[in-house]
């Protein structure tokens, strides 16, 4: 079995829930998530992130606006709409669930 293969599943079923947090401190361009990221050791990348953007955005959950750029393209920046709200309150509550679950039962193992 490949490890890491696993570890980046792992990864994958909480990047939405950490883009979601992120952007409910306020709005953001792609590049600020990517450091965020980055600095939590959670790496991702544009080709990830990007297509997770959009689909967030057409279920509804964030929004973005054009803001012009002095040096280059105009930049895209993300902020979650009142049900992305919703949805990271029920995601969140979700996580920490699951998260207290898996603790026992590996506290549970170690333990024996």
């Amino acid at each position: 079995m490949d490890i890491e293969n696993s570890k980046a599943q792992m990864r994958k079923g909480v990047l939405e829930l950490c883009i979601l947090a992120i952007l409910s401190k306020g709005e953001k361009y792609p590049s600020d998530i990517i450091e965020m990221m980055k600095e939590s050791h959670l790496l991702i990348v544009e080709g990830t992130l990007y297509p997770l953007l959009t689909r967030l955005k057409n279920e509804g959950l964030l929004t973005y606006r054009w803001v012009e750029s002095t040096s280059g393209p105009p930049r895209k920046y993300f902020t979650l709409t009142d049900d992305g709200k919703k949805f990271l309150d029920e995601m969140s509550a979700a996580y920490r669930e699951l998260n207290i679950s898996v603790d026992k039962i590996l506290n549970a193992v170690t333990q024996s």
